[in-house]
């Protein structure tokens, strides 16, 4: 069981082709399981790995959120993304869906935060299934 208001650490590797992926995470805090798997669809496959890097977001979230979490830091990888998403600036166009949607989600939360971290094991192993084409 999870303490009340207690934060839980997400760090998220995910891939995608074709507008379908998944996304892995690695859960520490109070919470089980410590590892996450999420099937996702992007809506934007045209937008390439950016909108990937927002659905598989937001799939985790929608995940942690079901599990009752509502203080969740966030891990990515990919520093350029972690920056667009928390200033806001940069979106392409394209991504403007995918991105509101994000927003909203994250912001039901009580409290949440996306850092740069190593995800590096979580990827590959999200780039492995999608290449074998078993990802949902």
């Amino acid at each position: 069981m999870r303490a009340p208001g207690a934060a839980v650490e997400a760090q998220v590797g995910y891939a995608g082709r074709e507008g379908r992926g998944v996304a892995y995470a690695r859960l520490a805090g109070p919470i089980a399981p410590k590892l996450m798997r999420v099937a996702f669809r992007s809506g934007n496959p045209g937008a390439g790995e950016r909108a990937t890097a927002y659905a598989a977001l937001t799939a985790i979230g929608q995940a942690l959120a079901q599990r009752g979490c509502r203080n969740v830091r966030f891990v990515v990888g990919d520093a350029e993304f972690a920056q667009e998403f928390t200033s806001g600036r940069g979106v392409d166009e394209r991504l403007a869906l995918p991105y509101v949607r994000l927003r909203c989600l994250l912001n039901s939360l009580k409290k949440f935060a996306v850092r740069v971290g190593s995800v590096e094991d979580l990827t590959q192993r999200a780039r492995a299934e999608v290449a074998l084409n078993v990802a949902a």
